[in-house]
């Protein structure tokens, strides 16, 4: 008897879910964005509170209390690991803008994180731009990294001027110079870091972002001639950060572990060199379990955070102690770990396609004998014979084939034999589940059989990783779970491409090429996209012209009560239209010309002008995703 618990273990949601997700005795997914399990929100509710106030789906689900929760585990993590190896320093983590550059997420980040003195960290001017409208705790840092270009510097050096607590990186030998010269023009003294170039690095899809072939970083001969220039300018004192970074979903923790101890080694010698460095910033890296194995692979981590912590620690702190040398504050750049788990994106399915072998085949008599042989093939088969009777549907398919090919059977006649062979292979799929036969052959006969679900969003749009680097984010239905389900399907989206199917699921022990759903009836059907609120925001593309979609921020308050505390609207098709450049006001224009010109012709009359015209106007100002239940 099909029970929570299977759905639960079927989808692995308490492996992955990080103590947030879950799903109820209804089978609907929860929330608990504060990991009480007494105060949790149902989802299916507000999917109904949404269809109620006729807000259009796909809308993506923000639980601002998730971020506050992970930056509490995060600096919770490092506090235990301080307090356990008796580390004489602290630790402040920072936040890398370019994970999820949206204003409303940064702001929760900000707000919820002051009394950890978390920081922000920045690449470009833009982001340099808006990180400076945040108002961070005095003792918190704002970093900036990447190349460098003069405006760029001198708004990092104005920003130290008027009091922010800005660490300027040098990730490139050659920026050295360009930073001293330009402070020592505007008189301003810069806080300086540099970033070494280290051998180890990471592990997964990342590892080429550290090692000595990475992008950014010194070597460790640039370092010297570094701190040489530094110092012929007068400003070693201003030299505070070290820093490293070996690549992002790091999913080893032998190789954080490794390349903070190489790490630890040179921040050593620099303070052998009487350098008074004050910060050891090990960058990002920090894992996401996403498929909830546990493991190295590339959709997981094989580390908790506290795990991570306490090699951190303990490796930094073992190499001060041999080296003699006073311990530094710890800083990481811990962004995925810290948005991952706050957005979860409600999908609407709009159909299924594959679904043809259910329909009836009436046999007239008169069939080539291979039809009739599939026929006698599905009256008989059973629960005893299924894998031989499978084998001989496969003959009976490729001698079909072959009298098709040779024009010696129609059309009529070939679509009748292959509805009957794919008959033949859902019922010998449905025996090999019965009997738990998980052959190779019957797990591609369940690929065959499946379905494609028409989901309503653009992956390029809302989880353009899946499509750019195969990164795997788990699905899960909305509710319904209390049923076992049924089907077995892939997910496509609504763009005019053929890369947008999802097609790969998480799985405890492989990768999913099909996902158990459940058979569309002619209620709703919703989906969930967890875990995918690192980097997606940011990068989504406007591929066919899909814009952003509908946005809520939920939250629960002490007596379990959850409330919207924000809604955003999504992209309207004017919005997209006018980012790629075109004038609205001369698109509405020119329509209205041909329509006038149309009316002059006497080809349609003025109801049909009239009409055409509002439909064009209300067009333009629709969301740009389906709406079947509209007219």
């Amino acid at each position: 008897m099909w029970k929570i618990e299977d759905a639960i273990d079927l989808y692995g949601i308490e492996r992955w879910g990080s103590g947030y997700f879950s799903y109820n005795r209804k089978g609907n997914l929860i929330v608990t964005p504060t990991k009480s399990h007494s105060n949790y929100i149902d989802l299916k509710k507000v999917v109904e509170y949404f269809e109620g106030k006729n807000v259009k789906f796909p809308i993506l689900f923000r639980f601002p209390q998730i971020l506050e929760g992970q930056i509490k585990e995060i600096n919770g993590a490092f506090s235990s690991a301080i307090s356990e190896y008796d580390y004489n320093n602290s630790y402040q983590a920072v936040f890398p803008i370019k994970v999820n550059q949206r204003k409303e997420v940064l702001e929760e980040i900000v707000k919820s994180s002051k009394k950890f003195n978390t920081g922000l960290e920045v690449g470009t001017k833009a982001e340099l731009l808006a990180a400076l409208s945040f108002e961070l705790s005095e003792d918190a840092v704002l970093i900036c990294n990447g190349f460098k270009d003069e405006e760029y510097l001198k708004l990092a050096l104005y920003a130290t001027r008027i009091g922010k607590n800005v660490v300027i990186v040098i990730d490139e030998f050659d920026g050295t110079e360009r930073l001293l010269k330009l402070s020592q023009k505007l008189n301003i003294m810069p806080v300086i870091g540099i970033r070494a170039k280290l051998y180890s690095r990471g592990s997964g899809k990342w590892a080429e972002s550290g090692g000595e072939t990475s992008k950014f970083g010194l070597t460790t001969t640039e370092m010297l001639d570094s701190i040489r220039i530094i110092k012929e300018y007068d400003m070693l004192e201003q030299l505070k950060m070290l820093h490293f970074h070996i690549g992002s979903q790091i999913t080893e923790v032998r190789r954080i572990q490794r390349a903070v101890k190489e790490a630890a080694r040179v921040y050593a010698k620099i303070k052998g060199m009487r350098i008074n460095i004050k910060y050891f910033n090990i960058g990002g890296g920090l894992g996401v379990d996403y498929d909830g194995s546990k493991t190295s692979s590339e959709a997981s981590a094989n580390y908790s955070i506290q795990e991570y912590a306490n090699n951190v620690v303990y490796s930094l702190k073992d190499v001060c102690d041999e080296e003699n040398v006073p311990h530094p504050i710890i800083i990481s750049e811990s962004g995925r770990a810290i948005s991952a788990y706050h957005s979860i994106l409600a999908i609407d399915v709009k159909g299924s396609k594959n679904g043809y072998y259910n329909r009836i085949v009436e046999i007239e008599g008169n069939e080539p004998h291979t039809i009739k042989e599939l026929y006698d093939t599905l009256k008989e088969i059973n629960i005893k014979n299924y894998v031989e009777y499978f084998h001989d549907a496969i003959q009976h398919r490729d001698e079909l084939i072959s009298l098709f090919n040779l024009g010696e059977i129609e059309l009529g006649d070939k679509s009748k034999g292959e509805v009957l062979f794919l008959q033949i292979c859902a019922k010998a799929a449905s025996f090999a589940r019965e009997t738990e036969n998980k052959s190779d052959e019957f797990e591609d006969l369940n690929k065959l059989l499946s379905k494609k679900y028409i989901c309503n969003f653009s992956i390029f749009q809302s989880m353009p990783d899946f499509w750019a680097i195969d990164q795997l984010f788990p699905i899960v239905p909305v509710y319904g779970v209390d049923r076992k389900p049924t089907e077995y399907g892939t997910l496509v989206d609504i763009t005019c491409d053929s890369d947008g199917e999802i097609d790969k699921f998480v799985d405890l022990k492989d990768v999913k090429e099909i996902l158990e759903l459940h058979a569309l009836d002619n209620g709703s059907y919703y989906l969930a996209a967890l875990l995918i609120g690192a980097y997606q925001d940011t990068i989504g593309d406007y591929h066919n012209l899909f814009g952003t979609v509908n946005e809520a921020h939920i939250i629960i308050d002490d007596s379990g009560k959850w409330h919207i505390k924000k809604t955003i609207i999504g992209d309207r098709n004017c919005d997209v239209l006018g980012s790629v450049r075109y004038n609205i006001n001369s698109l509405t224009s020119t329509f209205k010309s041909d329509v006038a010109q149309a009316l002059k012709q006497k080809r349609i009359s003025e109801a049909e002008a009239d009409e055409m015209l509002k439909n064009y106007s209300n067009v333009m100002n629709e969301y740009t995703y389906l709406d079947y239940k509209s007219g």
